[in-house]
């Protein structure tokens, strides 16, 4: 018994070292920027000092000066917004419960002070984990792992709130530039509809004929209601997304419209190189597994065994002499109710999951890959056929119809049902310009290995039917 420990009692100097080198939220924050740069530009940090609070605010106010491109959101989110200071502390505490698992439990120090007529004994006993100790260097690479996991995490929590931050943009954008075609719209069928009573008053235009140009106002009217709000909604969303008190969100300023589209898209070949391994999805799972398989192997001694190594020193007075005792304990759990059959089965349960998900993560991978990249092309081809063809057709139509309104061929109402009908379309490229972004940021956190599954397209605003011109 005395060789078992004086070989832990050894090996303690070295494995207390080796536990000492653990991962802090500095190494984490510091790697999230290195594999995430294109979504942090290296400016992610947790700010613990004042210091640090009053440059993020200073930056924020800053931004909040000019209209606010995509780019400025996302450092504005993450240099003002508190739920982004929020997921990074809790990074921290699921760090440090992993560094937590490479520390020895701590040793237990017993006194006892015995009296039998004359003899008086003071015992002390400094005991510890045996098995524990033994198995310090499989604990520091569990730990070691378990930091590892909650450092991908911390990357993956990091990459979907800016993707959240680029797509709450777009959207807010895209819905403040339909409300200003909306308002076109109830503009021009307000002057139909005006039109049509003043006709109506002096006898050229029947009942039924401005019932139809009146129902289309109403429509409009209804239409720009349900457009100011989606603008309103989508402003609140980004205003969520990027932390924004009262004060901040009063400042906010948007750009006029959406950024033109790239001249040509990614290619396919391009997004594919991404490496397998490098996707934070595979990396987490790789990871996962590692945790499991260091754990099964760690957890399993301690099913079949536990034990408990002690130092006693004794002092014992009789009468006038005084002696002392010197030993050692070791206590030993007995299986003798449970043989660990069930834990061990756990343990195999858990293992055999990890790799499984594993193996479904990184065959899914690539899938997931080529359908953001089918949603992000399709997208492209849409807005671009909008913008290099329906809208060009229909203000080649618009002008037209101005031709012949000036020689006497239509009248008013055509002319206005033509101006309606071209707005619809235009608003049409909007929503389409709008998916296209959606499906760039979408296809970023896909490259990166964050699919973010896309929500179905919101509904255009149409103008109603325009009603047929009366003449």
């Amino acid at each position: 018994m005395r060789r078992p420990l004086r070989i832990a009692l050894a090996a303690l100097p070295a494995a207390l070292l080796t536990a000492c080198a653990s991962v802090g939220i500095d190494d984490a924050l510091k790697e999230t920027n290195a594999s995430a740069s294109q979504f942090t530009a290296g400016k992610l940090e947790l700010s613990r000092t004042k210091d640090q609070r009053e440059a993020r605010a200073a930056l924020s106010q800053e931004l909040l000066s000019k209209p606010l491109s995509q780019d400025d959101a996302v450092r504005l989110a993450l240099a003002n917004s508190p739920a982004v200071q929020a997921l990074i502390a809790q990074s921290w505490v699921d760090i440090a419960a992993a560094n937590q698992r490479s520390r020895l439990p701590n040793p237990i120090f017993t006194f006892e002070r015995m009296r039998l007529g004359d003899e008086l004994e003071i015992g002390r006993l400094l005991s510890f984990g045996l098995v524990d100790l033994l198995l310090l260097p499989q604990r520091v690479s569990i730990s070691r792992s378990q930091a590892a996991v909650a450092q991908v995490q911390l990357t993956g929590m990091v990459v979907d709130q800016v993707t959240q931050v680029r797509q709450a943009w777009v959207r807010a954008v895209a819905a403040q530039q339909s409300l200003q075609y909306a308002e076109q719209v109830k503009e021009s069928a307000e002057a139909s509809a005006e039109l049509a009573r003043r006709m109506q008053q002096v006898g050229n235009f029947s009942k039924l004929q401005r019932a139809r140009q009146q129902v289309f106002y109403a429509d409009a009217t209804t239409q720009l209601a349900s457009a100011l709000h989606g603008a309103t909604s989508a402003r609140e969303e980004l205003v969520r997304a990027l932390g924004l008190d009262d004060a901040q969100a009063a400042r906010l300023t948007l750009p006029e419209r959406l950024p033109d589209l790239p001249k040509t898209p990614r290619e396919a070949r391009d997004v594919g190189m991404t490496a397998s391994e490098q996707r934070l999805d595979v990396q987490l799972a790789r990871a996962q597994l590692d945790v499991a398989g260091k754990s099964q192997g760690l957890n399993l001694l301690s099913t079949f065994i536990d034990a408990e190594a002690g130092v006693r020193r004794d002092t014992v007075f009789d009468g006038g002499s005084r002696g002392t005792r010197r030993g050692f304990e070791l206590d030993l759990r007995l299986p003798l109710f449970d043989g660990g059959s069930v834990q061990r089965d756990a343990l195999d349960a858990q293992a055999l999951a990890a790799a499984n998900r594993y193996d479904s993560t990184v065959r899914g991978a690539t899938s997931q890959l080529r359908e953001s990249y089918s949603a992000y092309r399709t997208a492209y081809d849409i807005a671009r056929h909008y913008r290099d063809e329906i809208v060009p057709l229909r203000q080649t139509m618009a002008d037209e119809n101005v031709l012949r309104y000036n020689g006497m061929l239509i009248g008013v109402f055509e002319l206005l049902a033509e101006a309606r009908d071209q707005i619809a379309s235009v608003n049409k490229a909007i929503d389409a310009q709008q998916q296209f972004w959606l499906a760039d940021a979408a296809l970023a956190a896909a490259v990166i290995g964050k699919p973010t599954p896309m929500a179905a397209p919101a509904a255009t605003m149409n103008p109603p039917a325009s009603s047929g011109a009366a003449h």
